[in-house]
Formats: structure tokens, sequence, C-alpha cells
């Protein structure tokens, strides 16, 4: 029983961690997208400073690996139940607001601990905008 709760607690800190540190690159990414920008390899980024999502999930992936697998998750899963794909800006909200869209945040946690029955539920728990599929 020790044990059980040590590794709880431990992975409890983990994600902490991640989410520390993932709320940190968002704002970091927010704050240095805010300026216009140019690239000799991909160009001037887009109007509302948004960055690829390749790019970010691949950063993503770097700083926190379950993050990044948790955010596929969801992009695929919003895809498919919303009909339309998210941008990397309403990702980074969606990571950012209030402490992270619940969901999100439980894919992140459902992945990380390989939990296919909790990604299951989470699933079908997103909800799309007006005028999406659902």
């Amino acid at each position: 029983m020790v044990h059980r709760s040590r590794t709880t607690r431990l992975i409890r800190f983990a994600l902490l961690v991640a989410i520390a540190v993932l709320s940190a690159l968002i704002a970091l990414l927010a704050f240095s997208s805010a300026h216009a920008q140019t690239s000799p390899a991909r160009g001037a980024i887009t109007a509302e400073g948004d960055m690829p999502m390749a790019d970010f999930l691949a950063l993503l992936q770097q700083i926190a690996p379950a993050a990044a697998e948790g955010a596929k998750v969801y992009l695929g899963a919003y895809r498919l139940q919303c009909g339309r794909t998210l941008s990397t800006a309403e990702l980074r909200h969606a990571l950012a607001r209030e402490g992270g869209d619940p969901v999100l945040m439980g894919l992140i946690r459902a992945t990380q601990q390989q939990d296919l029955a909790a990604r299951t539920q989470l699933v079908r728990q997103i909800r799309c905008p007006a005028g999406g599929v659902r």
C-alpha cells in the first residue's frame, strides 16, 4: 500500500511538472509569436502569429512527450467529431486556459498512464463549438 501511494504521488508530481513546463512553453510561444517574424526556411509566420501544428507538436514532444501524445489524440478525436481541425492557437488555448481544457488534460494523463478505457471515455466528452458535427 505504501508503494502504491508513493507511486501515485510520483505520477502526480511528474504530471504537475509537465503541466508547469507546458505552461511555460505556451507563454514563451505566445510571447515570441506576438512579434512579426520571418524564417528563411518557411517565410513569414501567419498573420495571427500561429506556428505550424507540426512544429508545435515537435516542440511539445521534446519537452513533455505524454502531453504531445495526448494532444495528438485530442486533435484526431476533435477532427473526427467536429469535422474540422484545430489550429495551433486553439490547441495552445486549450492547454493554457484555466489550468487546461479538462478533456485535454485528462487525455494527457490517460495517455501517460496508457489507460485506454479513460482515453475512450474522455474522447466522448469532446464538445464541438456551435456548427460542429456533434
